[in-house]
């Protein structure tokens, strides 16, 4: 799934099926259900937890706290527009799945080729 596909979920009743909690996350942030949203990624220690984490206390204005879950995140506080900041948050999450089965599928590949 896309972010253009993503968004088409939007006006559905429920997140798309399959996706991580930290792109659910999200789904609820749009809809305008930020405590849903919280819930979801306040107990998941991932790097995109976090990085979903410190968008959303950014948009509850609450920066510091914003600024720590950036960190945690391995990200830098960001600063421009919320709207944009979702939109590149679940396009980044949503490829990532992607690159990490094709990076499997490569060093599987690799191993065969090297005889392992």
């Amino acid at each position: 799934m896309d972010l253009a596909a993503f968004e088409t979920t939007l006006d559905g009743t429920a997140p798309p099926p399959g996706t991580t909690g930290p792109v659910r996350a999200l789904w609820f942030a749009a809809k305008g259900d930020w405590d849903a949203a919280h819930r979801i990624v306040m107990d998941d220690g991932t790097r995109e937890a976090a990085w979903v984490h410190a968008y959303l206390h950014r948009v509850e204005g609450d920066i510091a706290n914003a600024r720590y879950w950036y960190g945690q995140a391995g990200k830098g506080a960001a600063t421009g527009a919320l709207a944009d900041e979702w939109r590149a948050i679940v396009a980044a999450l949503l490829a990532a799945p992607l690159r990490d089965d094709y990076r499997r599928l490569q060093a599987a590949g690799l191993r065969r080729l090297a005889g392992g």
